[in-house]
């Protein structure tokens, strides 16, 4: 029997001996992935305060938010395919100077509402307020920017690492989104308070300037990567056809009506749709809920949003791992990711205590929303994995623009039913029935979605490309 010691050696000189460079491609995924939701979140934690200066409504806030979720929605089907056919490189690149374009154009809103009310008054249309239409003007780009992170961060994953390592590079990739959603409540009140709204988003749009350059520097493909060795090519190409390795594959792409004949396709999309409403409605609406139940915002709003947001990336990167126990047990990867996915979607009903123990402080809501946030981000890791899991590498961003499509609808929904919900009861003096509803919601979710997964593609099947 081989010493433990020894053992640890020879696992130690083994990962040596591959190589570690995936690595760094799965660092740099990370690093985008906390920008992006560093852009995205600077909206909602100024949400008090551009509240309060113009006169929103929980209406006018929803519609500016169903905007991004709009745009990002419709983008996401088209950014797939655009991953698909320009290649990662080129795509994500793009991506990034769109989405940071849009970003600092949120500190021109008001400039940009202007003109397009006077637009839209030129021919006889009754607009919104300036402020409003500036607003989601700015959003529309961002989101238009930020649907290629997702397609491209996945396909990026599909091609530098073997399906086994994936859904755990995926929940690396993707604590990204945590981490930038803990960032943002540190950075974004202090910016505000000592040089404006307008310089946060501006100093926080220009970060993905200097992601791009790097980048640039790092990323090729793995056939063509020259700082990436023989032995960790052979190791992240192991579950692919020799033809596939160098790039001589005769196979094509699926188009979107052949990946709509697929129940995979719409168990993927159906998963998407109805839970990343759940992490829109976290996002955006937590700090709103605080100040609204609570009487928390500005720079009070930091620590119980950072602790909040420091819990998902444990769901992150736990759950990305999660399924290797089962998958170690002899599970095919699609089969143990979805006996993970069943027990991680339980942990969503705590946020049903929410509001009924809200009354002892407003920790309980914020810890409860954390296990439910952490568990979204365990699921959303597995459930991104599910389609390199099911289909070939080529079309891996078409079907995750497909779920980004139905997923952006999904959060469109919980946003406008939030918005209305929250007028509706605040009006009455009951805002916390609102939030009741939306909390129960929220916790349900997972199960409804795990339920018709599972019910669509019962067991693994892989598609393969068709022929020329």
């Amino acid at each position: 029997m081989q010493p433990a010691g020894a053992a640890q050696a020879d696992s130690t000189s083994a990962a040596g001996r591959i190589g570690t460079y995936r690595w760094t491609i799965c660092a740099l995924l990370f690093f985008a992935t906390t920008v992006n939701y560093l852009d995205r979140q600077v909206l909602s934690l100024l949400a008090p305060e551009l509240t309060k200066e113009f006169g929103w409504s929980n209406t006018d806030y929803a519609n500016i938010t169903a905007a991004f979720q709009f745009v990002y929605a419709i983008s996401m089907l088209f950014a797939g395919r655009v991953v698909d056919r320009l290649g990662t490189k080129a795509a994500f690149g793009l991506a990034i100077v769109v989405w940071s374009i849009g970003a600092i154009m949120h500190a021109g809103a008001i400039g940009l509402g202007t003109s397009a009310n006077s637009l839209l008054a030129s021919v006889g249309i009754a607009a919104l307020p300036v402020s409003v239409i500036g607003f989601m003007l700015a959003r529309a780009v961002l989101a238009l920017g930020e649907s290629g992170n997702f397609p491209a961060a996945i396909k990026a994953t599909a091609e530098y690492f073997p399906k086994k390592d994936r859904a755990f590079a995926t929940g690396i990739f993707n604590s990204g989104a945590n981490v930038g959603a803990v960032l943002a409540p540190i950075s974004v009140p202090f910016i505000a308070a000592h040089w404006g709204w307008q310089s946060a988003f501006v100093i926080i749009g220009a970060i993905g300037f200097i992601w791009l350059g790097l980048w640039t520097l790092f990323y090729e493909k793995p056939a063509a990567q020259r700082r990436m060795g023989a032995a960790e090519l052979a190791y992240i190409t192991a579950d692919d056809a020799p033809a596939a390795v160098d790039g001589t594959a005769t196979g094509r792409a699926l188009s979107w009506w052949e990946l709509l004949g697929y129940r995979q396709t719409w168990a993927f999309a159906f998963g998407k749709f109805m839970t990343d409403g759940v992490w829109w409605f976290f996002l955006f609406w937590l700090p709103k809920y605080l100040t609204a139940q609570y009487g928390i915002s500005g720079t009070a709003i930091q620590l119980p949003l950072a602790i909040l947001y420091s819990m998902t990336m444990i769901g992150s990167i736990g759950g990305g791992w999660f399924p290797t126990y089962f998958i170690n047990q002899g599970a095919s990867p699609y089969d143990g990711r979805m006996k993970a996915m069943l027990v991680i979607a339980l942990f969503p009903l705590a946020v049903l205590l929410a509001q009924p123990l809200g009354y002892i402080s407003f920790w309980v809501p914020v810890l409860l929303v954390g296990v439910g946030a952490a568990a979204h981000q365990a699921w959303s890791a597995n459930l991104f994995t599910t389609v390199s899991d099911m289909f070939p590498k080529r079309s891996v961003g078409s079907v995750v623009g497909i779920g980004g499509l139905a997923g952006g609808i999904g959060g469109v929904l919980v946003t406008k039913v939030g918005g209305w919900l929250f007028d509706y009861y605040g009006t009455l003096g009951h805002i916390t029935t609102g939030y009741t509803i939306m909390f129960s919601f929220c916790a349900v979710a997972y199960l409804i979605a795990w339920g018709v997964m599972k019910t669509l593609v019962p067991r693994h099947t892989e598609i393969r490309e068709p022929q020329e």
